[in-house]
């Protein structure tokens, strides 16, 4: 974009949310500008889902590639029979047990809404966010919206709204900011469209919660390779990633502490900024190391504490001009799928691992 917008900035309660602040950016979205609003998972960039221009200027002002589909968010159920030309069972069943929450879902895509929102694929990806800053911005606009995160194309999603300030600030209408986001990474897209529902992106919602309600449940093969067409935002490219390179170590604990230790003293010999990213359990096996910046994640044991503090430690090191990120990995059940999707897609799929 070559012009320069004044964006209005928003400090917001989450649980009340200031109206004439809502109103003013629902008035935003309604007449083709962008918003940046809070979400349970991260902030999403929002524009009316079916106002083909002003959706291209989510793809500008993120610098986001044109075949990268965008989700759209809508402020209740009912909403989404205008946009899509089947609702199977199991859709409802989705439905009724996770919206509002961190789940999407990928269902056939009606005529109405822009090529653009969808990449050109037939199927639209759908959710209802549970942030009721959220609901009351789509409410007041009166339209659906669509949503990525609110980041430039490649950087860490924002779950502060200092975050989309940093990225986006002089490219979007407003920013409504309601503190930090609640889960912190994004949401799980499921794929409705064929006979057994496939994950194509883990996020707040488990695998395990959604075979309790559907039973067999998928993991699309394609998040391992980036040579396909996406099926879902968040499935094709380098994403959520630092500017520093990532490497996370797997393996057993001692064996990984040993390698992390190493890295770190062969980091520093190179004269690089070295950050580590570890579990409560293992941090003071790195107080001494020499790391210019120790993050302690959360819990080996809780998962999602990981998931809530991942974003944000990779814009620390951003902040700290780190140029080498040593993470340990975590488990790959719950909400770990999650943390370790994000991990090694921050690091292109390039993992050390100790046995």
């Amino acid at each position: 974009m070559t012009s320069v917008i004044e964006t209005k900035y928003y400090p917001i309660d989450p649980l009340a949310p200031d109206q004439g602040a809502i109103e003013e950016c629902g008035r935003i979205i309604r007449t083709g500008g962008l918003v940046a609003f809070p979400t349970e998972t991260v902030y999403g960039l929002g524009a009316n889902a079916l106002d083909e221009e002003a959706c291209r200027r989510i793809f500008e002002a993120k610098g986001r590639p044109q075949d990268n589909p965008l989700i759209v968010h809508v402020a209740s159920p009912d909403d989404i029979a205008v946009l899509t030309t089947e609702l199977p069972p199991q859709a409802a069943k989705c439905i009724q047990a996770f919206w509002p929450g961190p789940l999407t879902l990928v269902l056939p895509k009606a005529f109405r809404v822009p090529a653009v929102v969808s990449a050109g694929l037939n199927t639209l990806a759908l959710r209802m966010p549970d942030h009721p800053a959220a609901l009351a911005l789509i409410r007041a606009a009166g339209v659906p919206v669509a949503a990525p995160s609110a980041n430039l194309s490649g950087h860490p999603s924002p779950t502060l709204g200092r975050h989309v300030m940093e990225d986006l600030a002089g490219r979007i209408e407003a920013v409504l900011d309601a503190g930090p986001c609640r889960v912190g990474v994004e949401s799980t897209v499921l794929d409705l469209t064929e006979t057994v529902p496939v994950i194509l992106r883990p996020g707040g919602i488990t695998r395990e919660q959604l075979t309790e309600i559907l039973g067999q449940v998928d993991i699309d093969p394609g998040l391992q390779d980036e040579s396909q067409a996406p099926r879902s935002p968040g499935v094709k490219y380098r994403h959520y990633a630092p500017r520093g390179r990532v490497v996370p170590v797997s393996g057993p604990d001692e064996k990984v502490q040993a390698r992390i230790l190493q890295e770190i003293s062969r980091g520093r010999n190179q004269g690089l900024r070295v950050a580590v990213l570890c579990s409560a359990e293992s941090a003071p096996v790195y107080a001494a190391s020499g790391a210019e910046y120790l993050e302690i994640l959360g819990s080996n044991r809780e998962p999602w504490t990981v998931a809530a503090t991942l974003y944000r430690a990779f814009r620390e090191c951003d902040q700290r001009n780190i140029d080498l990120i040593l993470a340990e990995t975590f488990t790959r059940s719950g909400m770990g799928a999650a943390v370790m999707n994000r991990l090694e897609k921050a690091a292109g799929h390039h993992v050390i691992f100790e046995t």
